[in-house]
């Protein structure tokens, strides 16, 4: 049983130097100066159909969340904010 959890604690402590190193090269590889030729190389995603549905789906899930929320409020004067 102990020689299985030192197994474990072993490729444990590995797996972590292993990130814990390639986390080390990000960030040196993000603090070196570098121009705006950097944010050339991503693609501008165009939104589909289906993305501009569900964004506008949210919005309108939020606007009614806030609705409802002011319209549910025990205050005896209602101040609308929209």
């Amino acid at each position: 049983m102990n020689k299985i959890l030192s197994i474990r604690e072993m490729v444990f402590k590995r797996l972590m130097v292993s990130l814990k190193t390639k986390l080390m090269s990000l960030k040196m590889k993000k603090s070196v100066p570098s121009d705006d030729s950097s944010w050339s190389s991503y693609d501008k995603i165009e939104k589909s159909e289906s993305m501009r549905i569900e964004i506008r789906s949210k919005k309108a899930r939020k606007l009614i969340e806030e609705t409802l929320k002011v319209a549910d409020s025990p205050k005896t004067t209602k101040s609308y904010s929209f």
